[in-house]
């Protein structure tokens, strides 16, 4: 009996801390944004996968801020610049994984942790410094610790190994900003995503976006937007029901980075204004084979892949680090006491562009896993 209680003990503990996702495919992630390094811990990749060290620097490289096309420095993102060099520490040999734990470590070479010394005592507006100094009586104020957008550089680095395993697969999963700074793509060409700033679908509307967010750099201002996933080659059968749903699962896991504030998949709320038989997606068979006519499910039935390709929009809130003055409060000790507050260091105006690998990166983790778990549902 004591045995079962330090057990579950354990396990409870695990839950609690929140660093890991996956249950076959799992990754953990630790560091700060502006301590030593960040890193994570990539446990169950199957052993064979073939891992190049320079697929994981060119998804981190994506994520890095940056300048945009013809050498301009991309106004849309934090000028800080970090070489977010990864570093294999375990777990693969000679190229491929061994099935052991893969380590993977990104120093940090560029803090300006003064910038942020009027962070000490006093919380940013729209940011988690609150409810971090709630939760655990004590907080990194460098640049917001770990609730900093730089966090996501470890999820980036686990997901390239991610979509190395489901490269294996035949699986492939693609973000876009189809809205920022309130002005939305009316096009979806996947071959213009990474030829503009804002790694938008349509260049006509990126060029939009970009002066919009160039005025509001100029103003003080942030922006938010919408980013869309689409994922290719996804069999049938991936999701486990109930509680383990494939849409909850990505919608976990979506929401887990901190920009993100809402989710939908495949048609989303507008199905609440449509009839079921325009809803439904009709089935018809061609060549012996069933085929959906149209895809407002987003791929999924159920909890469960229905092998069309998964579709859904992710949110994307303003960045809440804006150097106008806001009002806010200081913590004198034992009480708190109204402040203003102007917020200087370095910071994104609109995060979809940088977000764009990093939700790429969530679900690849997701659909990894999953296809893993679903080897276990049937003989």
């Amino acid at each position: 009996m004591r045995i079962l209680r330090i057990t579950m003990i354990l396990c409870y503990t695990e839950r609690m801390s929140g660093n890991s996702f996956g249950t076959i495919f799992r990754v953990t992630t630790f560091g700060e944004s502006h301590g030593h390094a960040l890193g994570a811990i990539v446990d169950g990749c199957p052993a064979g996968v073939r891992i190049d060290k320079c697929d994981i620097q060119a998804a981190l490289d994506r994520r890095k801020p940056g300048t945009a096309r013809g050498g301009k420095q991309n106004i849309a993102t934090t000028t800080r610049r970090e070489e977010d060099s990864v570093e294999i520490l375990s777990g693969v040999f000679e190229g491929v994984s061994t099935g052991t734990p893969i380590a993977l470590v990104i120093q940090n070479t560029s803090q300006r942790s003064n910038d942020y010394a009027n962070l000490k005592t006093t919380f940013r507006p729209g940011h988690a410094d609150f409810t971090y100094a709630q939760k655990y009586g004590v907080r990194d104020w460098r640049g917001g610790g770990r609730a900093s957008g730089r966090e996501t550089a470890s999820r980036v680095a686990a997901g390239a190994i991610a979509s190395a395993f489901l490269k294996t697969l035949g699986i492939t999963a693609t973000a876009y900003t189809i809205r920022a700074a309130g002005i939305a793509c009316t096009e979806r060409d996947m071959t213009v995503i990474e030829q503009n700033a804002l790694r938008a679908c349509d260049t006509t509307a990126a060029k939009k976006m970009e002066a919009k967010i160039a005025q509001l750099h100029a103003d003080g201002e942030s922006a938010g937007g919408i980013v869309e996933c689409t994922v290719q080659g996804v069999c049938t059968g991936l999701g486990e029901p109930v509680f383990d749903k494939l849409d909850a699962e990505l919608a976990k896991a979506v929401m887990s980075i901190g920009a993100v504030k809402g989710i939908e998949f495949g048609s989303g709320f507008s199905a609440v204004d449509m009839l079921g038989s325009a809803h439904n997606d009709a089935m018809r068979a061609h060549d012996g084979k069933p085929v959906f006519l149209s895809n407002n499910a987003g791929g999924i039935l159920g909890g469960i892949s229905n092998g069309n390709d998964i579709i859904f929009r992710a949110a994307i809130k303003p960045v809440p680090s804006i150097s106008k003055m806001q009002e806010t409060v200081r913590d004198q000790g034992d009480v708190f006491a109204d402040s203003e507050l102007v917020i200087e260091g370095r910071h994104d105006v609109c995060l979809c562009p940088r977000i764009v690998p990093v939700i790429e990166a969530m679900t690849s983790i997701v659909l990894a896993d999953m296809a893993l778990r679903a080897r276990c549902s049937r003989a």
